[in-house]
């Protein structure tokens, strides 16, 4: 038995035409445990679309292995592929039925064990669309749709969702309507994997995330570890040039502008001390933490990113 719901390991793809040989995937190591939010973040082009669509048995790897639920696949992929759901592609729905005819229709053909109107009716409630669900789906936003692509596959309660870019086009409305219907599935127990390349969106609901470029595995493990511990600290004092002599003179290394100071240190309640000792008093003394997007450019610095999505 295993806490990982995916693994894979030096999972490689290439793409081989008239050009020659182009390498999407480069020996991709990927640990997804069970349980919350795991970002499987990178530009577009990264890899990310080919590692998924190779897990689902819609492309084929080059080399490497991959398990589901400890379940080598594609080989095992026909025991395992009840227990995932995935919104890979723009799924198809009737344009002229109703939001919950096309659930109920989908539901039909699944056989729920607590019968078809019930699950209807609790996957319109997971993904937020109670009172909409009587539309017909060619009024849908773009982001009701896609709601309704994932309340789609929860019918069959899979314990593994997978989710490709599924905020691509939306407004801010939109967004933050997904983003909170997917850190909602992964507080009741459901893992999702949620490939995207908008970092900063992602870091509000992820709580493990496996950072790729060009294919190839950057950094993995969880969101806070990967953004770090912040050592910089924002100052905001009445005088600021008065404050950035006395730290200097009490050997804090200081930057930002004349009217912004920061504090490179592990040690505020010292720059508290020093600046009261001045007679300074303080405003603000605000860490400043890293986000995913940061450590990403980091990582990927002198990267020339391309390729597969």
């Amino acid at each position: 038995m295993t806490d990982l719901v995916i693994e894979t390991q030096g999972l490689r793809k290439e793409f081989r035409s008239r050009r020659g040989v182009r390498v999407a995937v480069q020996d991709l190591d990927l640990a997804v445990p069970a349980g919350g939010v795991h970002g499987f973040l990178g530009p577009n082009g990264s890899g990310k679309t080919t590692t998924i669509r190779m897990l689902l048995g819609l492309a084929t790897a080059t080399s490497g292995s991959m398990r589901l639920f400890g379940e080598p696949v594609p080989q095992r992929l026909p025991s395992v592929i009840d227990r995932v759901g995935a919104v890979v592609e723009n799924p198809k729905f009737s344009p002229h039925f109703t939001g919950r005819q096309n659930l109920t229709l989908l539901a039909r053909t699944i056989g729920p064990s607590g019968g078809v109107d019930a699950a209807v009716d609790q996957v319109v409630e997971t993904v937020g669309l109670s009172g909409r669900d009587q539309d017909r789906y060619k009024a849908y936003s773009l982001g009701m749709k896609q709601r309704l692509a994932i309340a789609a596959t929860l019918l069959k309660s899979p314990e593994l969702l997978i989710l490709d870019e599924p905020t691509n086009g939306l407004d801010p409305a939109g967004i933050r309507e997904i983003r909170d219907t997917i850190r909602q599935l992964g507080e009741s127990g459901v893992t999702v994997l949620l490939s995207s390349h908008i970092l900063a969106e992602v870091q509000q609901v992820c709580t493990s995330a496996t950072i790729i470029g060009n294919g190839r595995m950057l950094a993995s493990g969880r969101v806070d570890d990967l953004i770090g511990i912040s050592t910089s600290y924002r100052v905001a004092v009445p005088d600021p040039a008065t404050a950035r002599s006395v730290l200097t003179g009490a050997g804090f290394t200081l930057t930002g502008t004349d009217d912004e100071l920061l504090v490179d240190t592990d040690r505020p309640a010292a720059v508290t001390e020093a600046l009261g000792a001045a007679g300074i008093w303080l405003s603000e003394l605000t860490p400043l933490r890293a986000d995913l997007e940061t450590v990403f450019l980091e990582l990927t610095a002198g990267d020339q990113l391309g390729g597969a999505a």
